[in-house]
C-alpha cells in the first residue's frame, strides 16, 4: 500500500498506539489509553488481514475507540472503584456532621467559618451572631451548608 509511513502497514497503527499510550503516561487523563489500545488492535488485525483497505482500518479504529470508552464508562457506572477513603478528594464533604464556630456574623444567609488553616463560606437559614455553633449538614459546590446547634438545656 503506497503512501504509508512504514511497511508493513500494521507498524503505522502500532506506532500510533505506542505514541498515544506514551502521551497518556505523560499527561494522564485516562482517555488516550483507549485510543492507543484501539490503534494497537487495528495493527494486530492487519497482521491477520494485510490487504484491509485504509477506509476499513479507520472505521475499525473509530468503532474500537468509541466502543472501548463506552464499555469502560458502563463498567465504572455499574462497578465503581472501591476505596478506603472515598472522601479523599472531596474536602468539603469531610466536614459534614462536624461542629464549627462562626468567625463573623452570618448576614443574608451566609457566614464564614475557620477550618484548620482555611476559611469556608457557609450557608445558613437565618442570620446568626459571631460565635454561633454550626453543624455542617451538606455541601453545595464550595459552600458548606450549616444549621445552628442548639445549646443543651438542663
Amino acid at each position: 500500500m503506497s503512501g504509508w509511513l512504514l511497511e508493513p502497514v500494521y507498524w503505522n497503527w502500532w506506532l500510533l498506539g505506542v505514541v498515544l499510550l506514551g502521551i497518556e503516561a505523560i499527561v494522564p487523563g485516562f482517555f488516550l489509553l483507549w485510543l492507543g489500545i484501539a490503534a494497537l488492535l487495528v495493527g494486530l488485525l492487519l497482521v491477520a488481514i494485510p490487504g484491509l483497505p485504509w477506509t476499513w482500518q479507520v472505521l475499525l479504529f473509530a468503532v474500537l475507540a468509541v466502543g472501548s470508552i463506552t464499555v469502560w464508562r458502563w463498567r465504572l457506572r455499574h462497578y465503581p472503584t472501591r476505596t478506603e477513603d472515598p472522601l479523599l478528594n472531596r474536602r468539603g464533604h469531610q466536614y459534614v456532621g462536624r461542629l464549627f464556630t462562626l468567625d463573623a456574623p452570618a448576614i443574608n444567609g451566609y457566614g464564614k467559618i475557620r477550618v484548620d488553616d482555611s476559611t469556608w463560606k457557609v450557608a445558613v437559614e437565618q442570620d446568626y451572631p459571631a460565635g454561633t455553633q454550626l453543624r455542617i449538614i451538606g455541601v453545595n459546590g464550595v459552600i458548606l451548608q450549616g444549621v445552628a446547634e442548639e445549646a443543651d438545656q438542663p
